[in-house]
């Protein structure tokens, strides 16, 4: 099974998809909510990204929310 870590943010319609979606597959997933993981937000910044869902699948970073790269990724 591969790792999943998304990274969220309370408001954001497209995270609550995003793990909707996983959950929906039995996917496994580690969050880190930014409004409310100080550590979670500069871990995001550090590596460029300023924007949520990300999700990190093994060694991939998908930003937003596409079912379908997700899946490919998951071979789902």
């Amino acid at each position: 099974m591969k790792s999943v870590i998304i990274y969220t943010n309370t408001g954001c319609d497209s995270c609550h998809e995003a793990k909707a979606f996983l959950d929906e597959n039995n996917v496994p997933y580690i969050e880190h909510d930014i409004s409310k993981d100080k550590e979670a937000k500069k871990d995001i910044m550090k590596r460029g990204y300023m924007s949520v869902p990300l999700i990190m699948i093994d060694d991939k970073v998908l930003k937003g929310f596409d079912k379908k790269e997700i899946s490919i990724e998951l071979e789902l």
